[in-house]
């Protein structure tokens, strides 16, 4: 996945669509090629990806939408975020578009007994709908989201994952080559509060997606554990537990 990484830095979450650009046909077929070689978080969770036209969903941007089913086991929500990540930053490579939507709906809500999950609302965009200076992206000062030993290749470029109205919900701990990640329950946010936990255990996913490309990009090798993602009282879940090692 570490050939995504510069793409880290030129997508934007775009939610504009100038409705006179198309995706074009072969564009299309690269795009279905290309959600067959994704790299899953949890191996054993199957997965169907569907391409519909706006039309069929209760989105109101982009000319497609991406959507995603999945069994509902453990960890699925992590899987479908890291899963449809490398979408996101792999469109980007083709100027292409994309919005995280929430709040859609498609007219299938199940597919071959999988449950519909989230969807990636995308169209046909110009190199200037996507970001050109990292920077000026909002997101939390670095030292809000990492504790301990700073790994300043990674911590300051995995915060910029995208996340449902921006609530960035990870945590990371690092020492002694342990890199420990969390998600927060201290979340302020117009979302229900029922339905938060939700969408940021997609979020998680996401962050997994964009640490373990830059881990990759930067030269460390990991091993990984997996925590079952549960919305319990405690402020913050354990999520994933990584032991690095620099190779280069």
């Amino acid at each position: 996945m570490k050939e995504l990484y510069d793409m880290i830095f030129k997508r934007k979450s775009v939610r504009q669509f100038d409705e006179t650009l198309v995706v074009s046909e072969e564009e299309l077929l690269e795009i279905k090629y290309k959600m067959q070689s994704l790299t899953p978080l949890v191996k054993d969770i199957r997965v169907h990806f569907k391409i519909v036209q706006r039309a069929e969903t209760t989105s109101k941007r982009g000319q497609y939408c991406m959507l995603l089913y999945s069994e509902t086991k453990a960890d699925y929500l992590l899987n479908a975020g890291y899963l449809l990540e490398q979408v996101d930053l792999f469109m980007a490579s083709m100027n292409i578009g994309v919005c995280w939507y929430a709040l859609a709906k498609p007219m299938e809500l199940r597919l071959n007994d999988l449950e519909y999950v989230i969807m990636l609302a995308f169209g046909k965009s110009r190199p200037e709908d996507f970001r050109k200076d990292v920077l000026k992206c909002k997101r939390k000062n670095t030292e809000e989201i990492w504790n301990g030993e700073l790994l300043d290749e990674i911590a300051n470029v995995v915060k910029y994952a995208p996340s449902a109205c921006n609530t960035q919900p990870w945590r990371v701990s690092y020492h002694d080559n342990c890199l420990k990640v969390y998600r927060t329950r201290v979340i302020k946010c117009f979302f229900p509060v029922d339905k938060l936990p939700y969408y940021n255990s997609i979020d998680m996913g996401i962050f997994l997606c964009f640490l373990e490309i830059t881990l990759g990009h930067n030269g460390y090798e990991f091993e990984s554990t997996l925590y079952q993602d549960k919305d319990s009282q405690s402020e913050r879940i354990e999520i994933a537990t990584y032991k690095i090692n620099k190779l280069f």
